[in-house]
């Protein structure tokens, strides 16, 4: 798509809304994609210098199970997410449907996005960053702080810059 940076394997809305990525739901709805996971976990070692999770965590795990809440999103001037953990997807009440694709800004109030958009230009230049606390807003409008995140560039095998990943460790209502 024009515009739009392209995570090698991994989803992305096309312009009608729907899923143009080669991993589809299996058969217990779960959107696993063991290369999205590779640049997602070596991108985090590499950059942060620490494993994302323990060796035994897989991409299923990491959808499914992980106590922490995964979000990425493109290279675009106007990100629009490209992953959200189940974690993720309960705190911010989106299914997965309803989160690939969105703008990721809208995760943020509007008088709360320039704290956001600092966060985003900083792991632009440094690789990443820790230790992040912000406000967010869940799709219900119920507002909530997402703590300990931290965020880190998604670069592919030839050196582009692909999107920008987050986890959060903690969250709670404001």
């Amino acid at each position: 798509m024009p515009g739009r940076a392209h995570v090698p394997g991994h989803s992305a809305a096309n312009e009608s809304g729907s899923n143009d990525h080669d991993g589809r739901p299996d058969e217990n709805g779960c959107y696993v994609n063991p290369d999205f996971f590779d640049l997602l976990t070596g991108c985090h070692q590499r950059l942060v210098g620490t494993p994302l999770a323990g060796p035994e965590a897989t991409a299923r795990w990491l959808y499914e199970d992980a106590p922490f809440g995964v979000l990425a999103h493109d290279a675009a001037h106007d990100p629009r997410f490209t992953y959200a953990n189940r974690t993720a997807q309960r705190c911010f009440d989106y299914d997965w449907a309803e989160f690939v694709g969105l703008p990721s800004r809208l995760s943020a109030e509007p008088d709360r996005r320039e704290d956001r958009q600092r966060l985003l230009d900083a792991v632009h230049r440094t690789g990443f960053a820790t230790g992040y606390r912000g406000q967010r807003i869940a799709k219900s409008g119920r507002r909530f702080w997402i703590e300990d995140v931290t965020m880190w560039n998604l670069v592919d095998g030839g050196g582009v810059l692909v999107g920008q990943a987050a986890t959060f460790q903690r969250w709670r209502d404001a």
